[in-house]
């Protein structure tokens, strides 16, 4: 099997025109899954089952199926709602683009609501205790306490999810959205030679992956300064 090096050189400036939009994708989807992680969390600490079960039954379902087919559901089964269509939401969801990060936030929202919520149960509860001697209210031990070190403690969990939201902004491609992956789908069809063009950018997500793992291993040292002092 033959290797066009030449195509390779010549498809790679292609398909990084496309770098900008995925990494829109990626960063949009990132801070508003976070903000909906953080509301989940609080809804499932919150010590109230109305407000515990929502949460627990959304994270289920948002985990339980394929982002695929999320992405399918928001792009070709909302637009089919009339009150979808006459509501604040049409001019986002009307667009690929704006269905793709609505997917994608709604997706990794469920999963790092878990990751937090996991951090948040990690913590000693004699740093608690600790805290309620020193005279601090639940919710300053919950601020001061809690919150830093559930956020140390969540953090490689919280990296690998941003690494797997990144891989998943390919799929946006599936909705005609032309990202890396569909810049890349493009050139196949036009070449008919998948081997060279899905190699180069598998290389090319390696690369931003060992961007976003390096970038978390400083913001870990960050959060961890004080056991090394």
């Amino acid at each position: 099997m033959s290797f066009d090096v030449a195509l390779i050189v010549d498809s790679i400036p292609k398909m990084l025109m496309g770098l900008g939009l995925t990494l829109q994708l990626l960063i949009l989807s990132a801070v508003l899954g976070l903000l909906l992680a953080t509301v989940l969390l609080l809804m499932r600490i919150s010590g109230k089952w109305y407000l515990d079960l929502p949460a627990q039954a959304y994270i289920y379902v948002f985990r339980g199926t394929p982002i695929l087919v999320q992405i399918f559901i928001v792009y070709y089964g909302f637009p089919q709602l009339g009150f979808i269509r006459d509501s604040f939401l049409w001019p986002i969801l009307r667009e690929p683009f704006g269905c793709a990060v609505v997917a994608l936030s709604l997706n990794t929202g469920a999963y790092v609501s878990e990751i937090l919520r996991g951090g948040v149960l990690g913590v000693d509860r004699g740093l608690h205790e600790a805290g309620s001697a020193l005279g601090l209210s639940a919710h300053q031990r919950f601020i001061y306490i809690t919150t830093p070190l559930a956020v140390r403690l969540a953090i490689p969990a919280y990296s690998n999810d941003v690494v797997s939201l990144m891989k998943s902004t390919a799929l946006a491609s599936t909705i005609t959205l032309l990202d890396m992956m569909g810049i890349a789908r493009t050139i196949v069809a036009e070449t008919y030679a998948p081997y060279e063009i899905f190699i180069s950018l598998a290389v090319i997500y390696l690369i931003m992956t060992w961007f976003i793992q390096k970038a978390f291993g400083v913001f870990e040292r960050f959060m961890s300064r004080h056991e090394r002092q």
